[in-house]
């Protein structure tokens, strides 16, 4: 194996790449970053065997074909340090890697390519064809809510669901859920549900570009995989059945206040900096054209806010974790909201005033 490269071509994708090879491995080969070179052209491939990334970049010059795999980190610190205009040429001898550029010379330990794992094709069950700007704006509107380290494994992602004329993304950690639809036209007979883990929802989130094109998502029976001209992305799916979210949704609620997102944020953020640092709970007191927000601690401090709303109902009392209201009204991209609500045993549902394909719940807390 034998080629000449710029470090800006090497660079890009060894950084997408990289990102998904993690530092404690159990198998030494995964702490690896594949390297293919084939027809002028050289892959990266970075795996941890639940999500895979495929680099790929065109060389200068291709003097001999080959593969293996070199240690990620540090192939990536020894680009980053070379200078910005530099030339790399690799060779592959003896089962080292040796890397020249301008005076500088390093020699990497190697492991063949036969021991890279490979994720094993599988026919596909459908596919679609969505713009990159507008699948990252649906991760970002809902990928918050996911639960971090459940038991309930199937929480700890994202629930892709995707109808004749409709792709819907759903996350929840039992306490709050988010929900975002967008309507377009899918080849499907009927309506499929696929969990993607939490490291694949990040992972693809970090790869989609507002300035780049279509992406094109196939999903099989335990994989999905996204496609663009750069490079390829491989993740399980979750093995499990996502809760029925439809059942989580409020219905019936009558007190309907609308407010200003970002004086609402504004007013909880204040509040939440003398909340129970544990339990982040607030009190929300509702009354006619008003919301006012309590919050205190166990050093007996308390924080009192009182924000102007639209609101002509009943009077109500309810708590809330505070934590999970700022982040909702963090992800808004609208100025205004509207919350319904019903009593303070029942969730809330936030959305945008108007126009928004996103929704919302948090559960009450008791206070």
């Amino acid at each position: 194996m034998q080629f000449q490269i710029s470090r800006e071509a090497l660079l890009k994708p060894l950084q997408l790449v990289s990102g998904v090879v993690e530092r404690r491995q159990t198998l030494p080969v995964l702490a690896n970053v594949l390297l293919v070179l084939k027809d002028g052209e050289l892959s990266l491939t970075g795996t941890d065997l639940e999500v895979e990334l495929v680099g790929r970049t065109s060389v200068d010059q291709a003097l001999q074909p080959g593969e293996i795999t070199v240690p990620a980190r540090k192939l990536l610190d020894i680009c980053k340090s070379l200078s910005e205009d530099a030339v790399v040429n690799v060779t592959l001898t003896d089962n080292k890697l040796v890397l020249k550029s301008g005076r500088s010379r390093f020699t990497l330990t190697t492991l063949p390519a036969s021991e890279f794992p490979n994720v094993e094709e599988e026919p596909d069950t459908f596919s679609l064809s969505i713009q990159q700007p507008k699948l990252r704006q649906l991760l970002e509107n809902t990928s918050f809510a996911m639960a971090q380290q459940d038991v309930r494994y199937y929480l700890n992602g994202m629930l892709f669901e995707v109808g004749k004329n409709y792709l819907r993304l759903v996350a929840t950690d039992g306490h709050r859920l988010a929900m975002e639809t967008l309507q377009m036209q899918n080849s499907i007979g009927e309506t499929k549900q696929q969990i993607l883990p939490r490291k694949g929802v990040m992972e693809l989130s970090r790869l989609l570009n507002d300035e780049g094109g279509a992406i094109d998502l196939t999903f099989g029976q335990n994989h999905i995989r996204a496609r663009v001209p750069e490079y390829s992305f491989t993740s399980k799916l979750v093995d499990g059945k996502f809760p029925d979210y439809n059942r989580v949704l409020p219905k019936g609620g009558n007190k309907v206040v609308i407010g200003d997102c970002q004086e609402l944020r504004q007013a909880f953020a204040r509040a939440s900096i003398l909340s129970n640092e544990k339990y982040r709970g607030v009190r929300v007191m509702l009354a006619k054209g008003e919301i006012k927000i309590l919050a205190n601690n166990p050093e007996q401090e308390e924080a009192e806010e009182v924000v102007a709303v639209e609101y002509s109902g009943d009077s109500l009392e309810i708590g809330f974790n505070v934590s999970y209201l700022i982040d909702v009204l963090s992800t808004l991209s609208t100025s205004r909201t509207r919350v319904t609500l019903s009593d303070p045993n029942s969730s809330a549902l936030l959305e945008a005033e108007e126009g928004g394909d996103a929704v919302y719940v948090v559960m009450p807390m008791r206070l």
